[in-house]
């Protein structure tokens, strides 16, 4: 349960902290359309060695969902950027996926946010990016966001369940889908992909080379939302980085392969490897 509030720039945030209040801290991005309910079991496993801050984004989840919200990858970088100053920590270990991978990137190269380490797990960070559908549903959102509820739903769970290789269990697909069925959340689902695109990466793609921290690369073998290929560009392009693949897993590796996943970060964070 995120049973803390944040008043940020976009809209309020809703967030969570476990484990030790002093032990290292660790703070969890989540990615589209998700919220931090897909952390829930690697954020409790973290916990036990580490202070894990766990939020969702303005627009996702349990946050602020309001007509014309800015939720930008540019907004959310500085909303991480804000939260790193609320919680008043200095240079915490962060571990991002899909689009929190941007949005960490962006914060730490564009706006001075201080990483002691930072895991990026199927990030999006290099062009190009974007589905057919995903544009398509991008440039038609007003369309879009006209389906009657019944269809709005099955597209949601159609797009949410092909970011896993293995298959969603029914209980986690459906807390991944029901924050975008309130009538808040329908015109939510589509603004935030009607206002991204690539040009977010674009502006941050040439200075990878910049990272001078530990950094650990994620991906899941079976990634059919961003394929494989690009985590070993990625892995080029940041100096010192780990490129550490999950077999057979697809974009959402927290529900394909969860222990795995876990094991990689907890020794990353214990020894920056």
């Amino acid at each position: 349960t995120l049973d803390q509030t944040y008043a940020g720039p976009t809209g309020t945030v809703r967030w969570a902290v476990l484990g030790p209040a002093d032990a290292p801290p660790v703070v969890l991005v989540h990615g589209t359309p998700f919220s931090s309910y897909v952390w829930r079991g690697v954020a409790r496993a973290l916990s036990r060695e580490h202070r894990v801050y766990v939020w969702d984004l303005p627009g996702y989840g349990t946050s602020q969902m309001q007509d014309g919200q800015d939720v930008t990858l540019a907004a959310q970088a500085r909303v991480l950027t804000a939260l790193l100053a609320h919680w008043e920590l200095d240079e915490p270990a962060v571990i991002a996926h899909d689009f929190g991978g941007c949005v960490a990137l962006r914060a730490h190269l564009l706006h001075g946010a201080r990483y002691g380490r930072l895991a990026v797990v199927d990030p999006v960070a290099l062009a190009p990016w974007g589905s057919p559908a995903y544009r398509l549903l991008g440039e038609n959102a007003g369309v879009f966001d006209q389906l009657p509820p019944a269809l709005h739903e099955a597209l949601v769970r159609a797009y949410v369940s092909s970011a896993s290789q293995r298959g969603l269990h029914p209980a986690v697909l459906d807390r991944l889908v029901e924050p975008w069925c309130t009538p808040e959340g329908r015109s939510a689902f589509y603004r935030q992909i009607e206002q991204n695109d690539q040009r977010f990466t674009d502006e941050i793609q040439d200075r990878y080379g910049e990272l001078a921290l530990p950094v650990l690369i994620c991906w899941g073998t079976e990634d059919t939302w961003i394929p494989v290929e690009r985590g070993h560009e990625l892995a080029k392009l940041i100096p010192g980085a780990e490129l550490r693949l999950i077999e057979g897993a697809g974009h959402l590796v927290q529900e394909d392969a969860p222990a795995e996943l876990t094991g990689g970060l907890l020794r990353f964070l214990r020894t920056g490897r």
